[in-house]
């Protein structure tokens, strides 16, 4: 593509969650990672220094939420794009987000080729609702059809105690945290890594991040 790269801000309170996106941002040759921010306020400090193109914004973070950052950052920098990338999926905070300011709406659990398509389209002076959220709008807007399809259930790579050490890791605490908060031994809790790590095909932190984010296995 032509044009100057797409200049991108992350502000979620997980660092790993930021760095995993960041990973995946770092593929695209017209999109470039400009920082990440935990909370609204070095989001702030962080546009006073470095202006950028878009923001992907999660809803829950220290001190205020998505929302009220959204309404803030569209006052201070109106020419500034914001998604919200969130586990949320409840319509009145789709509608809150959408209403302070947020121009794209995806879910945590989206395919990451979705996440990257909606950069693009914001980018382009358009709104983006992610598949999931589209659904759940439609779901809102008219009743459900009288006989609808099963869908197929996949399979969960990870089993649900690896699933809940996932994402203490995620939230970046020790085996020895992760063994308090679950009652078990830090020896369980590393044979849980090793298993995560082994079903995941991953090798690092950042690279179980990116995997986790991709099929939207992190909660918040």
């Amino acid at each position: 593509m032509s044009g100057e790269p797409i200049k991108v801000l992350i502000v979620d309170d997980h660092q790993l969650m930021i760095e995993g996106l960041k990973s995946l941002l770092e593929d695209e040759n017209d999109i470039v990672f400009e920082g990440g921010a935990n909370s609204m306020q070095e989001a702030l400090s962080f546009l006073q220094a470095r202006p950028v193109d878009v923001i992907l914004m999660d809803i829950n973070m220290p001190g205020s939420s998505g929302i009220d950052a959204a309404l803030k950052i569209k006052e201070l920098y109106p020419t500034i794009k914001i998604i919200a990338l969130t586990m949320h999926n409840d319509i009145s905070i789709i509608t809150r987000m959408i209403e302070a300011g947020a121009t794209g709406y995806i879910l945590k659990r989206t395919k990451m080729n979705e996440v990257i398509e909606a950069i693009r389209v914001v980018h382009n002076n358009q709104r983006y609702l992610g598949r999931d959220t589209q659904q759940i709008i439609m779901d809102n807007l008219s009743s459900p059809p009288d006989s609808p399809e099963p869908k197929e259930e996949k399979k969960p790579v990870l089993s649900a105690r690896e699933s809940e050490v996932l994402n203490l890791i995620a939230r970046e605490l020790s085996n020895e945290q992760i063994a308090e908060k679950l009652f078990i031994s830090e020896r369980t809790v590393e044979a849980h890594r090793r298993n995560i790590f082994i079903k995941t095909k991953t090798k690092s932190i950042v690279g179980l991040m990116k995997y986790a984010i991709e099929r939207g296995l992190i909660e918040t």
